[in-house]
C-alpha cells in the first residue's frame, strides 16, 4: 500500500546553481613572442607567461654581476612591456636554433593567444611560416594575428617600397591574418657603457607594434596610435611618397607626425597585410574575432538544453541579444539583428504552415540543428578627413 509522505520538515529547498556558471572569457590582448636565445633557464618550445623584466632576464637572458647579456627574445619582450596600454598577457617562447615551426607549434594549445610575433626576425621565409601558423590556427577556431616587420636595416632607395613589398610577398595572408610594419632605421637606447657612451641596439618594431595594438580594445583603430620604446633618426624616416606607397601595399609605416607635439612614433595606417579587401582593417578583424568568441562562449550553455520549440528558441534569441546588447551600449557596434528561420515559423500556427515550412521544422528537429543569422552593423573610426576651406572677403 502506498504511503502518503509526512509533512515534516514542511519545506524542502533544492539549490540549483546552474545560473551561476561563469561564461568563458578570452582577452583580445594576449600576445606571444617567439625568439632566439641561448641563455636563461627556460627550455625551448615551452611557452611561459612573462610578468616582469626580471623574470624575462632569468628565463631568457644571462645576468652576471648585474650585467645583462641581451638577445633577440629578451629585447622583444622588453619593448613589448614598454607599451602603454600594455597587452593583458605576454608569453615568451624560446626557439631551438632556427626551428621556428616547432616553437610556433608549441603555441597551438595556448587558446588565449591572439597575437604572435617573431622577435627580431625579418626573413620572409620565417614570416611566411608565421603566416601559415596564424592562418591554420584561425581556421581551427583559435583566431590570432601574426605581426612582422620590414628589415629596419634596408637602406633608403628610389625603389624602397617596391623592394620591401616584393621581398615580403610570401608573408601576405589571404585571410587577413598578418600585419606588417615598417620602421626604417628603428633603434633603441638601452643604457650607457663603461665609457659613458649610449648603448644603441636595433629596434624590434614587430614586437613593439604587436604589443601596442594588443593593448587597445579590438574596435579601436590603430591609426596614429603611439608606439613606445623605439626611435627613428630623421634621415631614416619615411617621405610622404613612401608613406603612401607602403600603406597602399598593406604595410604600415611607423612615422613621427609633425602635427603631433613632441617626438613620438605612431602608426600611419591600420591595414592588414592581406589580399582580402573585405577584411582590410585590423580593427574589423579583431572585432569579428571578439564577437565570434563571445557568441560561442555565451551560447555553449544552450546546446543540449534549449529545445527546438517556440519557447526554447526564444530563449536562444534572447541570449544572443544579451550578448550583443552591451556591445551596442559600449559603441563597439552600431546595431544588430538576430534571425532564426525555424523560430519565425514556430511563431505562427502550424495550421497555416506551407509544405516548405513543415520541411524546415522537421529537418531542424530530425538533425537537431538550428540556423541562426546574426547581422551586425559596424561603425568604423575615421581614417581620413577631407576639409574644404572656402575663404571669403
Amino acid at each position: 500500500m502506498a504511503t502518503v509522505p509526512v509533512a515534516f520538515p514542511f519545506i524542502e529547498v533544492l539549490i540549483d546553481t546552474s545560473a551561476l556558471a561563469p561564461i568563458a572569457q578570452r582577452s583580445p590582448g594576449v600576445i606571444a613572442i617567439v625568439g632566439k636565445s641561448v641563455d636563461g633557464t627556460q627550455p625551448v618550445n615551452q611557452p611561459v607567461p612573462i610578468d616582469t623584466l626580471d623574470q624575462a632576464a632569468g628565463l631568457f637572458a644571462k645576468v652576471v654581476a648585474g650585467k645583462l647579456t641581451r638577445n633577440a627574445l629578451y629585447n622583444g619582450l622588453e619593448v613589448a612591456m614598454l607599451q602603454d596600454p600594455r597587452p593583458s598577457k605576454i608569453y615568451g617562447v624560446k626557439v631551438d636554433a632556427n626551428d621556428y615551426a616547432a616553437a610556433l607549434a608549441s603555441l597551438e594549445a595556448a587558446d588565449d593567444v591572439t597575437f604572435v610575433a617573431l622577435a627580431g626576425e625579418t626573413d620572409p621565409g620565417q614570416l611566411a611560416a608565421l603566416k601559415t601558423h596564424t592562418e591554420n590556427m584561425s581556421a581551427q577556431g583559435q583566431r590570432r594575428i601574426g605581426v612582422g616587420m620590414v628589415d629596419p636595416a634596408t637602406a633608403k632607395s628610389p625603389t624602397y617600397v617596391a623592394d620591401v613589398t616584393t621581398a615580403l610577398a610570401p608573408a601576405k595572408s589571404t585571410t587577413s591574418r598578418m600585419v606588417v610594419v615598417a620602421a626604417r632605421g628603428a633603434q633603441r637606447v638601452v643604457g650607457v657603457d663603461d665609457a659613458g657612451k649610449l648603448v644603441v641596439i636595433p629596434g624590434d618594431a614587430a614586437c613593439a607594434a604587436m604589443a601596442a595594438i594588443a593593448g587597445y580594445a579590438p574596435h579601436i583603430s590603430t591609426v596614429l596610435k603611439r608606439i613606445n620604446g623605439l626611435a627613428m633618426p630623421v634621415e631614416s624616416q619615411y617621405s610622404p611618397t613612401e608613406i603612401k606607397g607602403l600603406s597602399e601595399a598593406g604595410i604600415i609605416p611607423i612615422i613621427d607626425p609633425a602635427l603631433i607635439v613632441g617626438e613620438s612614433l605612431h602608426f600611419a595606417e591600420g591595414r592588414c597585410f592581406t589580399t582580402d579587401a573585405n577584411l582590410l582593417f585590423i580593427d574589423i578583424v579583431r572585432t569579428l574575432d571578439d564577437i565570434e568568441f563571445r557568441l560561442k562562449a555565451g551560447l555553449i550553455g544552450m546546446v543540449g538544453d534549449a529545445r527546438i520549440t517556440r519557447p526554447g528558441l526564444t530563449r536562444v534569441k534572447t541570449r544572443v541579444e544579451g550578448i550583443l546588447g552591451p556591445l551596442v551600449r559600449n559603441a563597439v557596434i552600431d546595431a544588430f539583428a538576430v534571425d532564426i528561420p525555424v523560430l519565425n515559423i514556430l511563431n505562427v500556427p502550424d495550421s497555416i504552415w506551407t509544405p516548405t515550412d513543415t520541411a524546415i521544422v522537421n529537418d531542424a528537429r530530425s538533425n537537431r540543428t538550428v540556423d541562426l543569422l546574426v547581422s551586425v552593423t559596424y561603425g568604423p573610426a575615421v581614417h581620413r578627413l577631407r576639409v574644404t576651406l572656402a575663404p571669403k572677403f
